[in-house]
């Protein structure tokens, strides 16, 4: 016990210096949001040009693997930030460009398309997007209900962050309730020496169902909780096939993949806001392993696909009293992934082969202005086969102008 005591003090310490200079740096920019907005420029009928700004910035507290054993990391990151334009033409053209930097200082383009927007019912989107996917995907980090994606269950291949370069049409259906979006994009693999080096391209379509509220997102876009503004009770289903989307040149397979979610958000009259969130998802990849990332240091969307089952379910709860800026939303989420046997082929198989991984999440909320600006303390717990657990500790904080 002794030979320790120095190391776990200096690690108690390292904890509580951080979550202080963290407090201090949320303080500091929440009392200066105010002073920012976002701007729209007008050029004249149905013509304008407008400019928003988004930002994620954390304090984690993990264990991570070492030769030793098991230690802590402390890390201030800047999770993302978001630049965007989106420009009118017409009532009928428009346009979107954003831009990130990442955590690791990496500057990429995120949306980049061109929106042909004739009727409720039918919409042309072309350029990097959104794929028809899960709720996850569509919610971007901006919209889920807990601070981090959930990566363990939504492994949809993409680009960057979700995206691809392609075309998706879309519209609303049956008063609006019926939400449909198809599209054709780039897709896996399609690089030499992988799988796709043909340029199939990757099919992907989605329809969503909203049993209580219409219209509640842009365009085909979700988000996973509306904080007591809208009830809500939508269910979807996406489905993505691409031909020799998985594996190498010489041993590749077809990626077939499906999910179905669901939310349920309903305010309680004057008792607050409960949200519950499911999602079931297949992988399958003709039993072929896909390739541990071959040259993925210069291309995107290469490798690391599994066959398996994944699932998800989460819970929040909106407290309707107000605390300061804003009001208390605790949450926990729980996800599984369920690989299935050992793949055939590939250049590598993944190095655990019919592992279950489990991640739980446990958090509150502090919202401010809905997802505009809001703060979130997340403890969690990750599980894989083999493999010892590993627990991290995330305070972040999120701000859109």
């Amino acid at each position: 016990m002794q030979a320790t005591q120095p190391t776990l003090t200096r690690h108690c310490y390292n904890r509580t210096f951080g979550l202080l200079a963290v407090g201090v740096i949320l303080a500091a920019l929440l009392n200066s949001a105010n002073a920012y907005a976002a701007k729209t420029f007008n050029f004249g009928e149905d013509k304008s040009v407008s400019i928003d700004l988004g930002l994620r910035a954390s304090y984690t507290n993990a264990e991570i693997a070492t030769p030793s054993g098991i230690s802590h990391s402390s890390d201030f990151n800047f999770d993302s930030i978001r630049l965007g334009s989106s420009a009118t033409f017409n009532k009928y053209i428009k346009g979107r460009l954003s831009i990130q930097k990442d955590a690791n200082d990496f500057v990429r383009v995120m949306d980049a398309y061109v929106q042909l927007e004739f009727l409720d019912e039918f919409n042309v989107w072309a350029g990097r997007i959104l794929p028809p996917s899960d709720r996850a995907n569509l919610d971007g980090a901006y919209y889920l209900n807990t601070w981090s994606y959930p990566g363990i269950v939504s492994q949809y291949p993409a680009k960057f962050l979700g995206y691809d370069n392609g075309g998706v049409v879309w519209g609303r259906l049956f008063d609006k309730r019926l939400t449909y979006s198809a599209g054709a994009l780039e897709g896996h693999n399609n690089f030499q020496g992988a799988s796709n080096e043909n340029g199939n391209l990757l099919y992907a379509g989605r329809l969503q169902m909203d049993f209580w509220g219409t219209a509640l997102d842009p365009a085909y876009y979700t988000s996973s909780t509306y904080y007591g503004d809208k009830d809500v009770l939508s269910v979807g289903i996406a489905i993505l096939y691409q031909r020799d989307g998985i594996g190498t040149e010489n041993v590749k397979g077809d990626y077939q993949a499906w999910n179905i979610d669901a939310l349920m958000e309903k305010k309680l009259a004057s008792a607050g806001t409960l949200t519950l969130e499911g999602a079931y998802y297949n992988y399958d990849t003709n039993n072929i392993s896909d390739n541990t990332g071959l040259n993925s240091g210069l291309t995107d969307n290469v490798g690391g696909i599994r066959q398996g089952q994944a699932y998800l379910g989460g819970v929040a709860f909106l407290f309707p009293q107000t605390v300061a800026w804003g009001k208390l939303q605790p949450y926990c989420r729980f996800q599984k992934f369920d690989q299935d046997s050992t793949p055939t082929g590939g250049i590598t198989a993944p190095a655990v082969m019919g592992s279950v991984s489990k991640q739980y999440d446990l958090g509150v909320n502090y919202i401010i202005d809905g997802h505009k600006a809001r703060v979130s303390a997340t403890y969690t717990r990750n599980q894989s086969s083999g493999m010892e657990n590993r627990d991290r500790f995330v305070l972040g904080l999120q701000l859109q102008f």
